[in-house]
């Protein structure tokens, strides 16, 4: 099922106007793709990207080709470990959030 635009808009308008929102789609990006769900993890990131910062500022933080950027996080992308922890670590300074990797027995 194709997400509508109202959804979408309500998604943005909601990250704009609610930090914890936003923190919370971006901490659930990297758990996604720390679980091994690349597919649901890049999603997430786009939407973030989308709402929050757009591709063309991104691409200035991380000084890398929008549309790179674009392809790298679309369904069919294949990021490098590098450039997905360069706009990683570029969202979490723009976010003013640091996420640290703790390990669970």
């Amino acid at each position: 099922m194709a997400i509508t635009r109202n959804f979408k808009e309500t998604v943005q308008n909601r990250a704009l106007r609610d930090p914890k929102f936003r923190e919370g789609i971006l901490r659930e990006s990297i758990e996604c793709m720390l679980a091994g769900d690349l597919k649901t993890g890049k999603a997430l990131l786009r939407d973030y990207i989308n709402a929050i910062i757009g591709f063309e500022k991104l691409a200035k933080l991380t000084k890398k080709d929008p549309k790179s950027l674009m392809r790298m996080l679309s369904p069919t992308g294949n990021p490098t470990a590098s450039n997905l922890f360069d706009v990683i670590c570029a969202l979490e300074k723009k976010e003013n959030v640091h996420y640290e990797l703790h390990t669970v027995r």
